[in-house]
């Protein structure tokens, strides 16, 4: 018997979590692990509300009280899910970026022209570099886990962090496609002067060439600008919750709608799930937050049938939970749905997450 099954013999997964083990109190070490989350605690350019670099401290944290005999997946926790170390200085960078940014985009706000302030285009090109840096650093983070022939989640931080992990995917698939949850398009071209803004993360990745689709779910939110680049391009189809909504008043079933959605992905396709994408009674902290929105059930509806769907899930990200101040109901959400986003990827990768539980 290998050490991980003497692990899985041992441990118990109706009582609590291992405090002292890796995320959902799991017993696994990253090699015993099929699945790596990988944190990467940024929030540099965060134009509205804060917090998101928190995000995977808090997910963590409220990890230890999921219950791991998940309807769906009931073996999933046997494969070994284990959260990998985000280096120190990514955190402090952070918070010193972050600073940094936040002169210019108060500048912005009062409508002055930053182009006539030396000083703060210097900190601009200086915080385009240090995301950039960021991007590279998870490049080659991200394709470490993959050639040790893991499957990697990406937790953000805000949502310009998943660039350098596409990109990884890049280096694997010359063709695939992102399904995007979220209230914003996200499709800003270098908004308020930040090359590698939260705003600007999905236009940035349809520069990708791999990228061949991208199918935003529950939008709710967008300028101008954003339209203008749906618009000349034939990569992007928007499913506004609007939309979404109006359809299955009128009696489209939200099957037929997901059918629809998932009919125009590639084969490959990468799921980036902004938390901000739900009702916001499940995320009352995000950082942007948007009236309406998709119930965790209509999400998770929509991820089961991708996961049992004829495509493959080369990669997930979930970005921007943010803590409250007096609860613990954001990392409680963040927590559930990433370890059904585990199950999704271990599903639809082959791998054995035990047999759906039936009532």
């Amino acid at each position: 018997m290998s050490t991980k099954e003497q692990k899985i013999a041992n441990f118990d997964p109706s009582q609590p979590g291992l405090a002292d083990a890796s995320i959902y109190g799991l017993p696994f070490t990253a090699d015993e692990s099929e699945i790596i989350v990988v944190p990467v605690p940024w929030e540099v350019t965060v134009s509205y509300g804060e917090g998101a670099s928190l995000g995977p401290e808090t997910i963590m944290e409220a990890s230890f009280q999921v219950d791991l005999l998940h309807q769906e997946f009931p073996d999933l926790w046997k494969l070994g899910i284990y959260m990998d170390e985000a280096p120190a200085h990514w955190v402090s960078n952070s918070e010193r970026y972050k600073e940094l940014a936040q002169p210019i985009i108060e500048a912005l706000e009062a409508g002055k022209d930053i182009q006539q302030s030396p000083e703060l285009q210097a900190d601009l090109a200086i915080i385009n570099e240090a995301c950039e840096s960021l991007n590279n650093a998870l490049h080659q983070h991200v394709s470490n886990w993959f050639a040790k022939g893991k499957k990697v989640i990406l937790l953000g931080g805000d949502h310009s962090t998943p660039l350098g992990y596409y990109r990884a995917l890049a280096d694997k698939y010359d063709n695939f496609g992102i399904l995007h949850f979220d209230a914003h398009m996200d499709l800003r071209i270098a908004y308020e002067g930040f090359t590698y803004s939260h705003a600007s993360i999905m236009y940035n990745a349809i520069q990708l060439p791999q990228v061949s689709k991208l199918i935003q779910v529950g939008i709710r939110d967008f300028c101008e600008q954003e339209v203008s680049v749906v618009k000349s391009s034939d990569k992007i189809h928007v499913f506004t919750d609007a939309d979404l909504k109006a359809k299955q008043f009128e009696g489209k079933t939200w099957r037929q709608q997901v059918d629809e959605m998932i009919g125009l992905l590639p084969y490959n396709v990468a799921v980036s799930f902004d938390i901000d994408a739900l009702y916001r009674w499940y995320c009352p902290n995000t950082g942007t937050p948007v009236p309406g929105g998709l119930s965790y059930e209509q999400a998770t509806y929509m991820l089961n049938t991708l996961a049992n769907s004829d495509k493959n899930i080369i990669g997930i990200d979930l970005v921007e939970v943010a803590p409250g101040e007096t609860d613990e109901w954001d990392g409680n959400v963040g927590a559930r749905l990433l370890f059904h986003l585990c199950g999704v990827l271990a599903k639809n990768n082959g791998l054995d997450t035990g047999t759906p539980i039936m009532f």
